[in-house]
């Protein structure tokens, strides 16, 4: 199954939850119930699901995986830049002496 790139789907979600927040509002926008259908659907469309609910909780699972992974990778380039540089203060002061 193809995946959405997380910042499709960051930005889907995002658009759904503020038009939910804009048709909590007294004057709607005439064209807020089609916009939310269409945001729902292209929801359900990229996240493989049948319904909104089912689609919004595989959206932000996937970016939940995706904000681990990325911390895990950070942390792991992180972990190998400080080993390079001990590495490299240890060869300068054995060299130094």
């Amino acid at each position: 199954m193809l995946l959405a790139h997380p910042a499709v789907l960051r930005e889907l979600v995002a658009r759904y939850e503020s038009l939910c927040t804009a048709s909590r509002e007294p004057a709607l926008a005439p064209d807020l119930k089609r916009r939310l259908d269409d945001v729902a659907y292209t929801l359900c469309v990229t996240t493989g699901t049948r319904h909104l609910d089912q689609a919004l909780a595989a959206a932000r699972a996937r970016l939940a995986t995706t904000a681990s992974a990325a911390t895990a990778t950070v942390a792991s380039a992180t972990a190998a830049a400080t080993a390079a540089v001990s590495t490299a203060a240890v060869s300068t002061a054995v060299t130094a002496t």
